[in-house]
């Protein structure tokens, strides 16, 4: 019985059989290991082919730039005449003339007489023609189709409005008046006082009821490094003014530019009397400037050069000094326009007590006045917050005072 169960077979084939399923699902568990290796592999070798990608995109950038620093740099000139269709005449920006081809990649018809060119800096070859924009590109500049502001906005210069109306509005909107009358329109008009007082926004005011573009610039702007730059920015800003007629060239500030001359040898300040020369120019030059009309402001009228007060160029000068007490009150008047007061604010008792104040000042306290509402949680401002409000600009300005230089004594 022994033997014959140690010999059985049955049970060796079920040994057999266990035997090879173990050995079978060992097998299966190596298969699945070794599959989820591959696919970890095929999920690093794109990461490494992406990566590959990314690197020569890179290399191909550098190079990129390797080449442009390699490149030399383009000279800027301006195209005096046309020869053919691959020969021009530029002047360099270096000064002299020099006769050129132009590149096949240059189209023979965006060549003209007067636009700006880059050339190659070993051959002078045109490779490129600048756009117009860029050539009439004034930095600083501000550009105003037509502005906002009007003479409602403007108190206290009912004299100035109507002197301003008669030099700059009638010839752009009646020039048939000046026609029959048989005298030239006047072609410029300097705005001198003390600061805060309205300058600005009486030059933008006209320019919004002439409908004309408004080109401001400030002139220190017209102060550039090097030379020629300063002039050829005045040439241009008349050139942009011609273009877009009517126009109104307000230039902010023009004591920067406009100082006496002097004898100072120093190159900036030679650099500055160019520009002035060219400014003188232009306002009074040969050709002329049909409806463009220049509006000056400045601060310093003692310290202007004479050749640029003259008949001709500024052909009414106009003081704006400060407001007296109804004209004080119109400009709180319009500031508080939008203001919720109280019945018992008297803006005529605040213009009392405001005397000496500008424009900008009187602008501050109505702001001001409405702080302390605000502060207080009221929805109406009082007369007690505007008295608050004086005393906080009146004291703000006496840790700041003004300076001599704009005394009104100076502008008498």
């Amino acid at each position: 019985m022994g033997e014959n169960s140690a010999h059985n077979p049955e049970i060796e084939d079920e040994d057999l059989k266990q035997y090879l399923l173990n050995r079978i699902a060992a097998l299966e568990s190596k298969n699945m290991q070794y599959k989820e290796q591959v696919r970890q592999l095929d999920i690093e070798k794109k990461n490494i082919e992406n990566q590959k990608i990314r690197y020569e995109r890179e290399i191909r950038k550098l190079k990129s730039e390797v080449e442009k620093l390699r490149s030399p740099p383009l000279v800027i000139g301006t195209v005096s005449d046309i020869i053919d269709e691959q020969r021009v005449i530029v002047q360099s920006s270096a000064g002299p003339r020099f006769m050129v081809r132009v590149s096949n990649f240059v189209r023979p018809e965006d060549i003209k007489p007067g636009l700006r060119c880059t050339m190659n800096q070993q051959s002078l070859t045109v490779v490129e023609v600048l756009q117009e924009a860029f050539d009439s590109q004034i930095y600083g500049m501000e550009v105003v189709d037509s502005p906002e502001e009007t003479y409602d906005d403007i108190g206290g210069l009912e004299e100035q409005i109507r002197e301003i109306k008669e030099a700059v509005e009638l010839p752009l909107i009646r020039p048939e008046l000046f026609r029959s009358v048989g005298i030239l329109p006047p072609k410029g008009v300097l705005l001198y006082g003390p600061p805060g007082t309205g300058k600005t926004l009486l030059a933008r005011a006209v320019a919004h009821e002439t409908q004309a573009h408004f080109l401001r610039v400030v002139g220190s702007e017209l102060v550039q490094k090097y030379i020629g730059e300063g002039s050829r920015l005045v040439r241009e800003l008349f050139e942009m003014a011609k273009k877009n007629v009517p126009s109104i060239i307000f230039i902010d500030e023009i004591d920067a530019i406009g100082a006496m001359r002097s004898e100072s040898t120093t190159s900036g300040d030679r650099e500055v009397q160019r520009t002035l020369m060219q400014l003188l120019a232009d306002m009074d030059g040969f050709e002329n400037r049909g409806d463009v009309k220049i509006v000056a402001a400045t601060n310093r009228i003692d310290i202007l050069d004479q050749a640029l007060l003259r008949p001709g160029r500024f052909d009414r000068i106009i003081e704006i000094p400060l407001p007296n007490v109804e004209g004080r009150r119109s400009i709180l008047e319009i500031h508080s326009a939008n203001m919720a007061l109280d019945a018992g604010v008297d803006l005529h008792e605040v213009a009392e007590l405001t005397d000496s104040k500008n424009g900008s000042e009187l602008r501050a306290i109505c702001t001001e006045a409405g702080m302390f509402a605000i502060r207080a949680e009221r929805t109406k401002v009082y007369q007690s917050d505007f008295i608050k409000a004086i005393d906080k600009v009146t004291l703000d300005l006496a840790h700041h005072p003004k300076c001599s230089p704009y005394d009104s004594a100076m502008f008498a």
